[in-house]
């Protein structure tokens, strides 16, 4: 989604960031934060994401941590979805994921990637 979605606005980020191996923030307003924020929400660590709530607020505005926070939520709901009717990695995007991209950003060393 997010590939298209650089398509459409012609904005450059460094998808990199998905797995933190991107220098800074990815070209992403409070990329650092966010990835923070969304790790310790996959991580279920419930002090450390209120913490993070707090200054994704401090930093881009409450409407800003909710957005991150419902696309955490989601996500972690794709995953299990994806999971439980056992569609695997590859289907992903309707097969638009290459395997070389998968590769490229470190997807294959993911949790869920390695039940598929």
């Amino acid at each position: 989604m997010l590939r298209a979605s650089t398509e459409v606005s012609g904005a450059e980020f460094d998808l990199n960031a998905v797995t933190g191996a991107a220098t800074g923030d990815g070209g992403i307003e409070g990329g650092t934060l966010l990835h923070a924020f969304a790790e310790a929400v996959t991580l279920r660590d419930t002090a450390r994401t209120a913490e993070l709530r707090d200054a994704l607020v401090e930093a881009l505005g409450e409407p800003a941590m909710i957005d991150a926070a419902a696309i955490a939520a989601a996500f972690h709901g794709f995953v299990r979805l994806a999971d439980a009717t056992g569609t695997p990695p590859a289907g992903a995007a309707g097969g638009q994921v290459t395997m070389e991209f998968r590769e490229s950003l470190g997807i294959n060393e993911f949790y869920g990637a390695r039940n598929g």
